[in-house]
This record gives C-alpha cells, sequence and structure tokens, in this order.
C-alpha cells in the first residue's frame, strides 16, 4: 500500500490539492482538486473568504478518499504576510484582511516615527512594503482579546489540528522576524507596541504541527 502525501497549494487567484507518493522509486503526482480563489470586499475592507478556501481543502480530502487516497501527512503553502486573528476563545475574531486593502496606505511614514526606516531595515532585512504583517498590525486598534496572530498556512494548519505555530519561511515575510536566531524579532516587536504573547512559536519548515481533529479525520477516513 502506498504511502501518500498531499500538497495543499493556494495563491491569490486559485489553489489546488496534489497527491504525491512513491512509485518504482520515483516520486509520482496526481493533481486531485482545483478551486478558485479570489479577493470579496466587506465592511468596505479587501478580504480573503476563510470559510470557502478551507472548505475546498476539505472538499479536496473528500475527493482524495474517494479515489482511496488516505493522506498519510498534509502540508500548506500560501502567500505570505496576511494573517487571521485568533481570539481567547479559540475564535476567527474576522475574515483576514487581504495585503492590497486600503488600510494600510501611508503607514511606512507612520513606522518609520517609531522605528526609523535605516535602523528597521538593520533589524529584520527585507524589503519595506505597506503590506508588511508589522504594519499591518498598525491598522489593529483593540489588541486585548487577541489570543494568536496566526499566518495563512498556519490558520488552516490550526483549522486541521487545533494546534497554533508560525513556519519559519512565511514568518520572514511579517518584517518581525530575525534572521540570525530564526526567532521574532523582539525588538521590533517590542518597540512597535504589540504584546509578545500573541506571537506563536516558530518552527521549522516540514516540523509536524500535529493529528488532525478527531471529528473531521473521521469524516475523512484518517486514522488518527
Amino acid at each position: 500500500m502506498n504511502n501518500y502525501y498531499i500538497a495543499v497549494d493556494i495563491g491569490a487567484s486559485s489553489g489546488r490539492l496534489i497527491a504525491g507518493w512513491l512509485e518504482d522509486g520515483k516520486i509520482a503526482v496526481k493533481e486531485m482538486h482545483r478551486f478558485d480563489n479570489g479577493v470579496v470586499s466587506k465592511n468596505g475592507h479587501l478580504c480573503w473568504e476563510l470559510d470557502r478556501l478551507f472548505a475546498e481543502i476539505v472538499n479536496g480530502l473528500k475527493i482524495c478518499k474517494e479515489n482511496n487516497i488516505i493522506p498519510k501527512s498534509i502540508g500548506i503553502d500560501t502567500w505570505g504576510v496576511d494573517y487571521g486573528i485568533i481570539d481567547k476563545e479559540g475564535k476567527l475574531a474576522e475574515n483576514p484582511f487581504n495585503y492590497r486593502d486600503s488600510r494600510t496606505d501611508n503607514i511606512l511614514e507612520k513606522a518609520f516615527e517609531i522605528i526609523p526606516e535605516d535602523e528597521f531595515y538593520k533589524l529584520t532585512g527585507i524589503q519595506f512594503m505597506n503590506f508588511n504583517t508589522v504594519f499591518q498590525l498598525m491598522c489593529v486598534e483593540d489588541k486585548s482579546n487577541i489570543d494568536k496572530i496566526l499566518l495563512m498556512p498556519d490558520l488552516f494548519n490550526y483549522m486541521l489540528t487545533g494546534e497554533k505555530f508560525c513556519e519559519s519561511t512565511n514568518c520572514s515575510t511579517t518584517q518581525m522576524f530575525d534572521q540570525k536566531t530564526r526567532d521574532w524579532n523582539w525588538e521590533v516587536i517590542d518597540r512597535m507596541g504589540y504584546p509578545r504573547s500573541i506571537f506563536p512559536k516558530v518552527i521549522p519548515a516540514g516540523t509536524v504541527v500535529g493529528m488532525m481533529k478527531p471529528e473531521l479525520a473521521a469524516e475523512l477516513g484518517i486514522e488518527p
């Protein structure tokens, strides 16, 4: 019996589930499901349809089950910078904002009043873009009910497993990542006034996050 591995790849306009396995010593792949993605407008802001995207992931896993492809593991890849807020009750506080939303227009000038541009770059070492996560968080006025912020792939992992982590390569897009320690840049976070508690543990790419939620695993025919 083959060991199957599922890659969930979601981009700004579409997503897909790819099954991979070893066959005669070579990697074989098969596209199992493809779906559209796009921006929607809600309350005057550009957002992602998180619930629909997660439903498409589940639909793709159901298609895998129908084809007797039961995954040994699932990996998720998406775009960077965008995130969801998990509140103190473990629920998504709101639909994740799209990086092209206008709320971060002219935000860089405000940020450089807190940390000067040259110093900011020395601390993080990535290109300044007004939609980087560090600047998006400046638009969240009330942070008191935040348990954790999760970047998009980590958010889907949370919906699948209930575990809250931040994978390092995606974390590097936030402009709050320390390239030397491979952890959050706590100096940037402290000086921006963000609570340290809202940032989950950073883990290397390829780390096993956790087991699928039992009720979802049962629905998909996946052994716990």
